[in-house]
């Protein structure tokens, strides 16, 4: 009975940052998943692969500004995919604020996954700032470079050449991010 008690929780745990199943608005299917041996299916799978490996983000900021992630090379990336109804998101947003304040060679960028109007966003900020531009992605045409996120929180560490280094299902921690960062040949931070 105890392993079944775990099981149940291990699943509500699992669930509890991943949004509503929702059909997009035009009724189309959701994309077929990637075969299971990762082989491409069809012709163009070859050029998306190339493109998620080295993506292309460009988003309107709620501050007004553009975000381009082209314009970061040079720098450690942290895209992170999170919504304000989600807990573990807004626990790990103190440490992505740092991360990006006290580290020259980090740029993080907040993609807010849900549906919410930029003032109400504006709002959620005033009580929980950070210091790293927030913008606000459609759910039914997320960035086609990254994957839809199958929960929240999702990061994705971008190296200094625009490559995906690591993607992380799950909260994250300024000292995690960094250590990933010194285990793909970026600086260590001296403890």
């Amino acid at each position: 009975m105890n392993r079944l008690a775990a099981c149940i929780a291990l699943a509500i745990l699992l669930a509890a940052c991943k949004p509503d199943a929702q059909t997009p608005a035009d009724g189309a299917a959701p994309a077929a998943a990637a075969p299971a041996d990762g082989q491409a299916t069809t012709a163009s799978a070859p050029a998306q692969a190339a493109s998620k490996a080295h993506p292309a983000l460009q988003v309107d900021t709620i501050e007004g500004g553009r975000f381009n992630l082209a314009e970061h090379r040079g720098q450690w990336v942290v895209v992170n995919f999170w919504a304000t109804w989600c807990a573990p998101c807004l626990k790990e947003m103190p440490e992505l604020s740092a991360l990006d304040a006290m580290r020259e060679h980090v740029q993080v960028i907040g993609l807010a996954y849900e549906e919410i109007e930029p003032d109400d966003m504006r709002a959620f900020l005033q009580k929980h700032p950070v210091v790293y531009p927030i913008a606000i992605v459609d759910t039914f045409d997320p960035p086609a470079d990254f994957d839809t996120p199958p929960g929240l929180p999702m990061t994705y560490l971008i190296g200094p050449e625009g490559q995906v280094v690591e993607k992380i299902l799950g909260p994250v921690t300024a000292e995690s991010l960094e250590t990933m960062i010194a285990a793909a040949g970026g600086p260590a931070v001296e403890a």
